[in-house]
């Protein structure tokens, strides 16, 4: 089953943490990555936390950041 995005915002933000995902893959072939791996799962945690926000969100109120 895919899954429904609520918002044109999370649809981005779930786009963004796949393409930080097949980074991750890519990048896990490369030695000595580890910092930049790390960084990118930084990244992944504050998409998600934002994308969470926007679940939290009533559809049709908008907030800017």
């Amino acid at each position: 089953m895919t899954y429904e995005p609520g918002s044109p915002e999370c649809r981005v933000l779930i786009d963004c943490k796949a393409q930080v995902e097949a980074m991750l893959l890519a990048l896990a072939r490369i030695d000595n990555s580890r910092h930049i791996c790390d960084q990118l799962v930084s990244v992944h945690n504050q998409l998600e936390g934002l994308h969470e926000l926007h679940r939290r969100q009533p559809q049709g109120s908008t907030t800017t950041a």
